[in-house]
């Protein structure tokens, strides 16, 4: 009885400790996607305007969709200016997921 309750015991850790990787793995994403975000949003601030000239922008959203240059797997970014106000959006796909795209968003004002 005891090997039993013992056996269930572990293989419980186990389960917790996949999660616990998953969960870091996309925290790690997140972090990314955030950085990136950040990354636009001072050229924002560096050219004193919420538009960004259009070989930046490529430049962006190309490292944004590069794993290996420190974007993210199946990712994209998008910008889009309304009234004075830049929203980034940025999407991605860990490929242990089937479906769902991960977002982080934010939104960029210039005083």
């Amino acid at each position: 009885m005891s090997i039993l309750i013992f056996s269930l015991g572990l293989l419980g850790l186990i389960g917790l400790q996949a999660r616990a990787v998953s969960f870091s793995s996309d925290a790690e994403d997140r972090n990314r996607a955030a950085m990136l975000a950040n990354e636009l949003s001072t050229s924002m601030w560096l050219g004193n305007s919420v538009n960004v000239d259009a070989t930046t922008l490529t430049n962006w959203q190309t490292r944004v969709n590069s794993p290996s240059a420190g974007g993210l797997p199946n990712g994209s970014g998008t910008v889009t200016v309304t009234a004075g106000v830049a929203e980034i959006l940025i999407t991605w796909r860990p490929p242990s997921r089937e479906s769902g795209d991960s977002r982080f968003v934010t939104r960029m004002v210039l005083p």
